[in-house]
C-alpha cells in the first residue's frame, strides 16, 4: 500500500482557516479537526497570518451617561420582547388555556415567563400548576424526541427535512416515522429554508476550442479521483459581486477545490483546480468536466490540464443537465446559505462560504448520493473497506 502524499494548501485556504480559528469560541484543536488539518499546522498558520489588534483606548468616564445607556438598553430590550411576542403569539391568544400554556413552555428560552403570562392573560401560578402536572408516557417521549430533532435541525443549519432527520435519528438508533417527525417539527415551529432559482454565470458565447462531452452524465464512479466536475457562481455583497469556482469529486460529492475572487477570469477556475490537484494528487487520466464557459476553454486552463495529464470534457450547448452535480451543489449552497444572508463585504461572504464548504458540507451534511453519509465520512468508509 503506497504511502499517502501530504496535502498542500493554498494561501486562500490557510488565511480563511486562521480567520475561522481566531473568531471561533471553540479550541484551536477542535477547529483543526473540523477542517481536517494537523493542529500544529494550524498553529503555524495562526502565528504567520495573525496580526495584533489595536486595543480601543477610548475610556468612558461619565458615569451618568453610562447608567442612562444601561437604562435605555433595558427599556429597548423590553419593547423588543413585546414586539416579538405580538408577532409570534397573536394567533394563540384566541386558543384555550392549555394551548397557551404549551406555547409558553415551548418559548421559555426566547421570552421571560412573566412577560409571556402577562401577554397570554394567564397567571403565573396557574401556568406553574399546569407545568407540574403528571405527563403521559407519550408526551414525555415526544418532548425528549423533539429536543433531539431540534438539536439535529440546528446543527443542519435549518436545512434538514423529514427524510434527512429520519436518517440522522436512525444513526442514533432511533426509528421514527417521517409523519411523526413532521408533526413534531410543526409543533416546534421548525421550517426548512426555502428554495429560489438562480441563473447561469459563465459565458459560452466565444470562439475558443470546445471539448467533447466525455462524461456523458455518468455521475456515478467507483473510485475517488476518477472524475471531477466544476462550475462558477456569484454571490452578492454590498461591495459588489464575489465569484466562486468549485471542483467536486463525483465519487463522494466532496468539494475538493474552490477559489473566490472579485473577477471571473480564467485564474479563478485555474486556482480552484490547482487546489484540488495539490490536495488530492490524482493520477494522469483524470476526467475533468465543466460547462462551455470561456474560462474553461481558455488557453491557460487547457495548458494546466495538459501539464497534469487531465482529460477535458464539456457540457453540450445550453444543456445544464450535463453538469447536474455542480448545478445541484450551487443550488444547495444558495438555498441553505447565500439566500438567507446579507453580506456587507466580500470578506464576510468569503468566510461564510469557506466555513459552509469545509466545516458543514464536506464533513457534516448528509448526502443522499452517499447513502446519507457526509462526503468525508463516505471516503473514510471507502478507505476502511
Amino acid at each position: 500500500m503506497s504511502q499517502e502524499k501530504p496535502k498542500t494548501y493554498t494561501a486562500e485556504f490557510r488565511s480563511s482557516a486562521v480567520k475561522l480559528a481566531n473568531e471561533s469560541d471553540q479550541p484551536i484543536a477542535q477547529t483543526a479537526r473540523d477542517l481536517g488539518v494537523n493542529e500544529n499546522t494550524l498553529h503555524t498558520w495562526i502565528n504567520k497570518y495573525s496580526r495584533p489588534v489595536e486595543q480601543d483606548k477610548t475610556v468612558r468616564s461619565d458615569e451618568h451617561l453610562y447608567e442612562e445607556l444601561k437604562r435605555l438598553k433595558k427599556e429597548n430590550a423590553r419593547l423588543i420582547e413585546e414586539r416579538d411576542l405580538l408577532k409570534k403569539a397573536a394567533g394563540v391568544l384566541c386558543q384555550g388555556t392549555t394551548v397557551r400554556y404549551a406555547w409558553i413552555k415551548k418559548h421559555v428560552s426566547e421570552f421571560s415567563i412573566g412577560a409571556m403570562c402577562q401577554f397570554m392573560q394567564v397567571s403565573r401560578s396557574a401556568y406553574y400548576a399546569w407545568w407540574h402536572r403528571i405527563q403521559t408516557r407519550g408526551e414525555k417521549d415526544d418532548i425528549e424526541l423533539t429536543g433531539v430533532i431540534q438539536e439535529i435541525f440546528k446543527k443542519s443549519r435549518a436545512t434538514y427535512g423529514t427524510r434527512r432527520l429520519q436518517k440522522s435519528l436512525l444513526n442514533r438508533d432511533r426509528t421514527v416515522s417521517r409523519r411523526r417527525i413532521g408533526r413534531l417539527m410543526r409543533e416546534a415551529e421548525l421550517a426548512c429554508k426555502t428554495k429560489r432559482k438562480f441563473k447561469a454565470t459563465t459565458n459560452s458565447q466565444h470562439d475558443l476550442p470546445i471539448a467533447p462531452n466525455q462524461l456523458d452524465r455518468q455521475f456515478t464512479v467507483s473510485q475517488p479521483n476518477q472524475a471531477y466536475v466544476g462550475d462558477i457562481t456569484y454571490i452578492h455583497t454590498q461591495e459588489g459581486w464575489l465569484y466562486l469556482a468549485v471542483v467536486i469529486d463525483l465519487y463522494s460529492r466532496q468539494v475538493i477545490g474552490w477559489s473566490m475572487a472579485e473577477h471571473m477570469r480564467a485564474k479563478l477556475v485555474n486556482d480552484a483546480l490547482l487546489m484540488a490537484i495539490w490536495q488530492r494528487k490524482p493520477a494522469k487520466g483524470l476526467l475533468w468536466h465543466s460547462d462551455r464557459g470561456s474560462q474553461y476553454a481558455s488557453e491557460s486552463h487547457r495548458a494546466l490540464l495538459k501539464q497534469h495529464g487531465i482529460r477535458q470534457s464539456m457540457s453540450r450547448k445550453g444543456n445544464c443537465w450535463d453538469n447536474a452535480v455542480s448545478e445541484s451543489f450551487f443550488h444547495t449552497l444558495k438555498t441553505e446559505l447565500i439566500h438567507h444572508q446579507t453580506y456587507t463585504t466580500r470578506a464576510e461572504a468569503r468566510q461564510a462560504v469557506f466555513e459552509y464548504i469545509e466545516i458543514f458540507y464536506n464533513r457534516e451534511r448528509l448526502h443522499s448520493a452517499n447513502g446519507y453519509l457526509s462526503p468525508v465520512d463516505y471516503e473514510l468508509q471507502h478507505k476502511a473497506a
